[in-house]
């Protein structure tokens, strides 16, 4: 019966990531989105939008839930000019195995041809999903309120086309009971086979039946005690994993582990993502840091007031933009903005009202009370209870993605 609970203790956190997907798309569905089709977000998110954790309020989002067991699809990306783009192409297990836009294909947009395992389709333009089931993610930047019209006239010209198919499911989310998590587990798999590279898991999770389509009245009451103690066990160590930042922090600051946003065998930092950090990008598309706070969980208390102090010579570089978000920190791991009397979920290089001080240093205030009149453009408000500050830091230049720069810690101010 161990092997039961340790199967089912991997089992979980192997199957998490195909349950927020599915979670995610299913919810898209219940708005009316269809498969296969770009839904535009038409505005930036704030703290009533609660579908996906850890969001920003830097960038419109424009999602797509593609079946490619129906055929290929075609994506088409307009012309971006010097502003921020990216279509990030998610596989059911959450790994970007493409980023098409700014940093990859450039300025002036194509069309690509996204194509299914096994589909016999080739071209300088093809694009290969390790899965039938995919998550397309679009970020179009917003350089603020005056731009977003002009964001938006960017946002409209992504599109694609494909075979009309059907949205699978429904399935079970990441807090149901043993027997519908495994069952939906198994038919998430079924639809995306694992690859032959987590073949030494998949023995590990065998005793539960996954892979032969589960049956949860073949076990024993007994058993289903050892597989509930599993599932316990792995809900409690996801939740603890650190999400986007990691639990390694370096001077008050974690830093992307290289393998986020494509896991490879990371079984543990893709569960725990899945969870703080769903359709992360990866490191070289933009870093994701988290702020070391001296509260459980590593959070801060907005009841404090806080400071991040960048000196002249010690600014962020990198070659797109940077923005710091505030969140309050949610019982089950989730993060979410807050409301606030700013309306400011985050604060960056392109923040209105943002000022330096003589020497060319930057500081940014942090709580829940105001700083005072004169520093409240370079406010970040908190709630009144813990809250996690994370730094994005899009396309970093290689002293921050090699480690040679660090981040200065948040201090009480």
């Amino acid at each position: 019966m161990s092997d039961l609970r340790t199967a089912a203790r991997e089992a979980y956190a192997y199957a998490l990531p195909l349950i927020e997907v599915a979670t995610t798309r299913q919810r898209g569905q219940a708005l009316g989105q269809r498969m296969g089709v770009f839904a535009h977000v038409r505005s930036l998110a704030n703290h009533k939008h609660r579908a996906v954790t850890t969001p920003n309020t830097d960038t419109l989002y424009s999602t797509a839930q593609v079946d490619l067991s129906a055929g290929p699809v075609t994506i088409t990306l307009p012309p971006a000019g010097d502003r921020y783009l990216s279509v990030a192409l998610m596989d059911a297990y959450t790994n970007n195995f493409a980023v098409l836009g700014t940093r990859t294909t450039g300025p002036d947009g194509g069309t690509f041809r996204l194509v299914g395992p096994g589909e016999a389709v080739e071209g300088w333009n093809v694009v290969r999903s390790p899965t039938h089931h995919v998550w397309v993610l679009a970020r179009v930047l917003v350089e603020g309120p005056h731009d977003l019209e002009a964001a938006r006239e960017v946002q409209a010209g992504l599109s694609m086309q494909g075979p009309p198919c059907e949205a699978p499911g429904p399935y079970a989310d990441r807090n149901a009971g043993w027997r519908d998590y495994f069952a939906s587990a198994a038919a998430l798999m079924a639809a995306n086979p694992p690859p032959v590279t987590d073949l030494a898991i998949l023995r590990r999770m065998a005793p539960l039946g996954l892979l032969e389509g589960f049956d949860a009245d073949r076990f024993s009451e007994a058993e289903a005690a050892e597989m509930e103690a599993g599932v316990a066990e792995a809900r409690e160590a996801v939740r603890g994993g650190g999400g986007l930042g990691g639990t390694q922090f370096v001077d008050g600051w974690s830093y992307p582990d290289a393998r986020l946003g494509d896991f490879d065998q990371d079984y543990a930092l893709r569960a725990a993502v899945a969870l703080g950090g769903l359709a992360a990008l990866p490191p070289a598309e933009a870093m994701y840091m988290q702020a070391e706070g001296p509260g459980p969980r590593r959070l801060f208390d907005g009841t404090k007031a806080w400071r991040l102090h960048f000196p002249a010579d010690r600014h962020l570089p990198v070659d797109s933009f940077w923005s710091l978000s505030l969140y309050e920190a949610m019982p089950d791991g989730q993060f979410f903005f807050c409301d606030n009397p700013l309306d400011r979920y985050a604060i960056g290089d392109r923040t209105p009202g943002l000022t330096r001080n003589a020497d060319g240093s930057l500081d940014i205030w942090i709580g829940h009370d105001s700083p005072g009149t004169e520093r409240e453009g370079n406010w970040l408000p908190a709630p009144a209870g813990p809250f996690a500050l994370f730094m994005r830091a899009y396309l970093p230049r290689p002293e921050l993605l090699r480690g040679y720069y660090r981040m200065p810690p948040v201090e009480l101010a």
